[in-house]
């Protein structure tokens, strides 16, 4: 049976070539090198054909209090060993260090559920449709770096103190993590009391997170996007948000199924199945 292990620093580079071959994520590498005890919590085959990666994270309950997750990224296999059970038996190696670890249960976003046969999935409800139309903006929003983004630690942190499944953000994560994933093409935008993370993306304005203020935010970014000549939306805003009609002129309901979750030391039930529960893709792992 092929041996399994945690990665060394040497694995360095049959990591990053494992997955070139994998994924069309430039993303994935940037964010590994965040990690500072990336390779012990990194599990692959001998040769390194296979690998499981997992990042302990903190997440608000939904309480006022936290519950340290372990979320699962970096799951790969190279083509020509697929099939022979590697991932599986990876995860499995993830879970107990995960215990170990401390994390009361593990999270994951992912396209392919089926590769994760002791997670469960969950929804998370978003939003779409046509915007509102407006007049001209009155004070609008101002662009920030993706580098200066902690100036909005504030708002963060009191907008989502009790808003489950949403990321415990310290310095670091500000600091290096954040502008990996709101670097362009996202723009963050900022008004006096709230802010967002946006992505025009082909025609369509597509919000990434929003914090503060939403109804002076949702308004300034319904001018922003008639000014663009942009007329349709989606949002990760839950379906009673009251702030809704400030940007759209009518709502379509959505659920993200991307998310899974597998307790380990407790019950992620409560927490990822919560209707206001939110992920924002600057905590992705």
């Amino acid at each position: 049976m092929t041996s399994l292990r945690t990665a060394r620093p040497g694995d360095r580079e049959a990591l990053y070539a494992l997955w070139a071959a994998c994924f069309d994520a430039p993303h994935v590498v940037p964010l590994y090198e965040t990690d500072p005890g990336r390779y012990g919590r990194t599990f692959v085959t001998g040769d390194v054909s296979a690998c499981v990666y997992y990042l302990p994270r903190r997440l608000h309950d939904g309480l006022g209090g936290e519950v340290r997750a372990g979320g699962v990224a970096n799951v790969a296999a190279h083509p020509s060993v697929r099939g022979r059970g590697h991932v599986r038996r990876l995860l499995a190696l993830a879970a107990e260090a995960m215990a170990a670890d401390g994390c009361a249960w593990s999270l994951l976003f992912t396209g392919t559920p089926g590769v994760y046969k002791e997670w469960t999935g969950f929804e998370l409800r978003t939003v779409s449709g046509p915007l509102r139309r407006t007049g001209p903006a009155g004070r609008g929003l101002r662009r920030i770096p993706a580098g200066e983004a902690a100036v909005l630690r504030e708002v963060y942190e009191r907008h989502n103190a009790r808003r489950p499944l949403t990321a415990v953000r310290d310095e670091a994560h500000w600091r290096d993590r954040l502008p990996i994933w709101y670097g362009d093409p996202v723009e963050l935008l900022a008004g006096d009391a709230g802010y967002a993370a946006v992505r025009w993306d082909g025609g369509v304005l597509d919000v990434l997170e929003v914090a503060g203020d939403l109804a002076g935010v949702l308004s300034a970014l319904a001018a922003e996007a008639a000014a663009r000549g942009v007329r349709a939306g989606r949002a990760r805003l839950t379906w009673d948000e009251p702030a809704l009609p400030h940007l759209f002129a009518s709502v379509v309901r959505e659920r993200d199924r991307t998310g899974m979750a597998r307790a380990i030391l407790g019950d992620p039930g409560p927490v990822v199945g919560a209707e206001n529960a939110a992920h924002w893709p600057a905590d992705y792992f």
